[in-house]
């Protein structure tokens, strides 16, 4: 891969540009397929602009030599956060405090104006093939904003399919937030929503998320994988619906439907064990209920352990000897057991609560 610095100007950046689309005099393509949607907050944003109005020096960016189609020359490859910061304040989007007063680009003086577009960028043109411009994409990062996974995966296998699914998981207020937010954990601009549902249906295919990837690359749509993450929200509202939101935002649904999504409950079932099992105070994994309820698997829900002060006044009372072999040891090497498992009625109190030696507990335990 060919690689040279140059220097340019804001002014020359800033020509032509258009909606964070195209700058450079319409020859610069800001947001390729394969970049991400623009996630830099307030101060992020801020930052980029006070480090040109000081004049210090800002981290380079990198730009990739394209064909030339439609009159686009170059696409950004690194720098995408930062040229839409400083070419949307010469458009006039926003304002900022600049050395204690509030002001946009067009409230500022010649001189002021000129500062800033006057400010030289340091940028590296790359010239290589797909293949060496992607590799050389995966080994430099975004400045002051670390590029997730997802962002990598989605710029090795870009194309019409990560496109069309982008459409549908990757945009603030995008139709897989607007159906599934209760459920799902992250933000769609980070592509958390887009990961998430990857994560599910390969597993549900028994690959990976870059195995998926590359098989649809050149799909021109995403409709299976849209459609499977509609089963699953279906599948959730069908079965346990919306009421308890807190518990229910990141759990691994997809992965529960993978497994679960022919098991035979009713909803007016589920509906009672729900309400029992968020009432129980020994329930402290609030969010495990659910995949227990489809497995019976009590380690999902955390069930409460003894306190230390339940503890020693046990110990105190069974003399310091385990209580099912009778035999003293030392507090350190013991461990508290209910009496009455939780699944059959027993609760954390003390009154339900023996001391036993590893052994013992080790034995009972496996019956």
């Amino acid at each position: 891969m060919k690689i040279e610095l140059h220097e340019i100007r804001v002014r020359e950046l800033c020509a032509g540009y258009k909606e964070g689309i195209v700058g450079y005099g319409g020859r610069l393509n800001i947001r390729p397929k394969y970049q991400r949607e623009f996630v830099y907050d307030e101060k992020q944003r801020n930052a980029v602009m006070d480090t040109v109005w000081q004049n210090f020096p800002l981290n380079v960016m990198y730009w990739v030599k394209t064909d030339g189609t439609d009159g686009i020359e170059y696409e950004v490859l690194d720098g995408q956060q930062r040229t839409i910061s400083i070419c949307s304040f010469i458009a006039g989007e926003y304002m900022m405090n600049f050395d204690g007063n509030l002001l946009g680009f067009n409230n500022m003086t010649i001189e002021q104006q000129n500062r800033i577009l006057d400010y030289k960028l340091q940028i590296y043109i790359c010239e290589g093939t797909d293949e060496e411009k992607l590799k050389w994409f995966q080994r430099i990062n975004i400045a002051g904003e670390k590029l997730k996974e997802q962002e990598i995966r989605n710029a090795i296998y870009s194309g019409s399919w990560v496109t069309q699914a982008k459409r549908r998981f990757s945009k603030t207020g995008c139709v897989a937030y607007k159906i599934g937010s209760d459920f799902m954990n992250g933000s769609p601009i980070r592509q958390d929503y887009f990961e998430t549902a990857l994560s599910w249906i390969a597993d549900k295919q028994g690959i990976t998320i870059e195995q998926y990837m590359a098989r649809h690359q050149h799909d021109t749509d995403a409709d299976e994988l849209w459609q499977y993450y509609q089963d699953v929200i279906h599948w959730i509202e069908k079965l346990f619906g919306r009421k308890y939101k807190k518990e229910m935002k990141g759990v691994e649904w997809g992965l529960l439907y993978n497994k679960h999504k022919d098991t035979t409950l009713t909803a007016t079932a589920i509906s009672e064990q729900m309400a029992k099992l968020m009432a129980d105070s020994d329930v402290q994994k609030k969010s495990g209920i659910f995949a227990y309820i489809l497995d019976g698997d009590i380690h999902h829900l955390g069930i409460r352990t003894f306190d230390a002060n339940t503890r020693r006044e046990v110990y105190e009372r069974q003399g310091g000897k385990c209580s099912i072999c009778g035999k003293p040891f030392d507090i350190e090497v013991m461990e508290a057991d209910h009496i009455t498992p939780w699944s059959q009625g027993g609760h954390t109190t003390p009154d339900n609560c023996q001391m036993l030696c590893r052994d013992c507990n080790r034995r009972k335990s496996s019956k």
